[in-house]
């Protein structure tokens, strides 16, 4: 059986201060990083046109890739050396959406599960969901792409503004989990039909509704060097003990744990860092 891992590959600028550098992004990518060490029978499908991208991926031969004619582009922007949880982003809100025609010839025959991870409201039409939830699998869900709307114009990029979505009821209806930060619950509500919803909240730490709430605490970083794709690597190590049975405080604290290691490094989680 397969966990399927859907969303865009990304190409990003990532500014930290004076420093600049180029890197592969998206959910899909820094997730895949963690599903290779902790839940190798995974599958990445990503959309983009820029085909090169995979090769960054920890395992190129698990990737499928859906040609569009664009790419999504995310600038990162740091501005405080002391607080790496204020970000200022910027994006090309490429209008390339993962369509069920898309998919239909190649999804594994056994599924897991899917994580779904949209960039933006274009990624994943509410269609696309509505036929990934007839595998009546487990779907694990990323908010965040749903609530993005290009804002101001910046040269050939948008800043991005977090706005609900009407269609997102009948989306996240149905969903085993969601996934998302404070500000994003603070839009949106918690009240929907899910097992569980994560609510991240970078070095404050966690929480995770289900049958009551479950408070996680941040492990304790005395470096952090890029905590870009964090919560990606927090959702995905959740995810991946979760499948394995492990109870959702359990899930909560691993991924925890991984998260710190990863932002104490540039780049995606590599466990010999």
């Amino acid at each position: 059986m397969t966990l399927v891992v859907i969303g865009p590959v990304t190409h990003d600028l990532v500014v930290i201060g004076d420093e600049k550098s180029n890197k592969v992004g998206g959910a899909t990518y820094f997730q895949s990083f963690v599903f290779e060490e902790f839940y190798s029978d995974y599958m990445a499908i990503v959309n983009c046109f820029d085909e090169r991208l995979i090769d960054d991926f920890p395992d190129a031969g698990k990737v499928r890739v859906i040609r569009k004619e664009d790419t999504h582009f995310f600038v990162n922007r740091y501005p405080f050396d002391d607080n790496r949880d204020v970000r200022e982003q910027l994006s090309n809100f490429a209008d390339i959406p993962i369509l069920k025609s898309d998919l239909e010839d190649i999804l594994p025959d056994v599924i897991d599960g899917f994580v779904l991870n949209p960039l933006n409201r274009y990624d994943l039409p509410a269609e696309t969901v509505e036929f990934l939830k007839s595998f009546d699998v487990p779907i694990f869900l990323s908010v965040q792409g749903f609530l993005r709307l290009p804002d101001v114009k910046v040269n050939d990029n948008y800043t991005l503004k977090l706005c609900n979505f009407d269609r997102l009821d009948d989306i996240l209806r149905g969903v085993s989990a969601i996934f998302l930060d404070e500000g994003e619950a603070n839009i949106i509500g918690v009240d929907y039909d899910v097992d569980e919803i994560v609510i991240t909240n970078g070095s404050l730490g966690s929480r995770i509704i289900c049958d009551g709430e479950i408070k996680i605490d941040a492990v304790e970083c005395d470096k952090v060097v890029d905590t870009t794709g964090c919560g990606d690597t927090y959702m995905a190590a959740y995810i991946s003990q979760r499948l394995l049975l492990k109870s959702a405080e359990n899930a909560g604290n691993f991924a925890s744990q991984i998260a710190s290691k990863k932002i104490r490094n540039y780049g995606p989680y590599n466990k010999n860092k």
